[in-house]
């Protein structure tokens, strides 16, 4: 198959790639910075996009089979400790997420040839943070910061559907690995021997391997039946305090020191929500499609990851 990424230079993207060459795809990544795109496998083709127009770029779409659409500007920032969601960052947040969905709908709606399959990355925080229910596919959807930026998010290619084009929506859950994402900084605590609950540590994280993150994205492409919403979590998720016994337990390091939930609000603001709030999502309907999850206990999954 020929599939076009955007967003592929990201943490999710470069495993994606790499995994869909192996399996003996060409894969194009769209970036605004194609200079910048290491660790990618050779033969993949790397195109000049800004994330808003319809350039050169669109005229692959008529020859292509699967476009992926992972573009979205890190919740928490570029470095290790998170930065504050004021009034520039919560609009810099939206509009990376809505003006890729919609330029990619709109080369698609020019292209000749359609593809056959479109993915679109969301997140889980659409469901808001209620800490006793469980969430599914068929929950109703939250109403603060995170679920409206999520809902327009994924309304941003809904047009692909009115083209014929498969649709699938996957809603990421904390996508753990060692090369990027929330997991390096949950770790560094643990590393200087001054881990501990966050809060009141009863908050629950949803997870994912990035292996089981990745397969389950090949297992939606190739399922021509799959559309509409997957959650791509962990059928076993964990709450703070358990994820945190979970590192010191691989890792060997203490779990005593907490971080009071007020000193997080104090320091980071809004975006403290990320880890004082959380939501405790099943992956029903893949698990329908019969996924069967390489690391489903978090436990198995540090351990994997934290083995060198």
């Amino acid at each position: 198959m020929r599939i076009i990424i955007a967003g592929g230079s990201g943490l999710i993207g470069r495993a994606l790639t790499t995994a869909l060459v192996l399996d003996g795809n060409e894969v194009i990544i769209l970036s605004r910075n194609p200079g910048k795109v290491i660790g990618k496998p050779g033969t993949v083709k790397i195109l000049q996009w800004d994330g808003k127009t319809v350039q050169d770029w669109g005229k692959e779409m008529s020859n292509c089979d699967v476009v992926i659409n992972l573009v979205g500007e890190n919740l928490s920032g570029k470095g290790l400790l998170p930065s504050r969601w004021n009034k520039e960052r919560k609009e810099r947040l939206l509009t990376s997420r809505v003006n890729a969905g919609i330029v990619l709908s709109k080369a698609i709606e020019m292209s000749n040839k359609k593809p056959a399959v479109f993915i679109q990355a969301s997140g889980i925080g659409i469901y808001g943070t209620q800490r006793e229910k469980l969430f599914t596919e068929a929950s109703e959807v939250g109403n603060d910061f995170l679920a409206n930026l999520s809902k327009l998010w994924e309304a941003s290619s809904a047009q692909v559907e009115t083209l014929g084009v498969r649709r699938v929506v996957v809603r990421n859950g904390v996508v753990l690995s060692t090369k990027g994402g929330a997991l390096r900084p949950i770790l560094l605590p643990y590393k200087i021997f001054i881990g501990g609950r966050i809060g009141d540590g009863r908050q629950v994280y949803s997870w994912i391997h990035i292996t089981d993150e990745v397969n389950a994205i090949r297992l939606l492409i190739e399922q021509d039946q799959a559309s509409g919403v997957f959650n791509l979590s962990s059928p076993n998720p964990v709450t703070n305090d358990e994820f945190g016994r979970t590192i010191s337990a691989v890792m060997k390091r203490p779990h005593y020191l907490p971080i009071p939930g007020f000193v997080m609000r104090l320091a980071f603001g809004e975006v403290a929500n990320m880890v004082l709030e959380g939501q405790r999502v099943m992956p029903r309907k893949l698990l329908d499609e019969g996924y069967i999850f390489k690391f489903p206990t978090l436990y198995e999954a540090l351990t994997d990851l934290l083995k060198s």
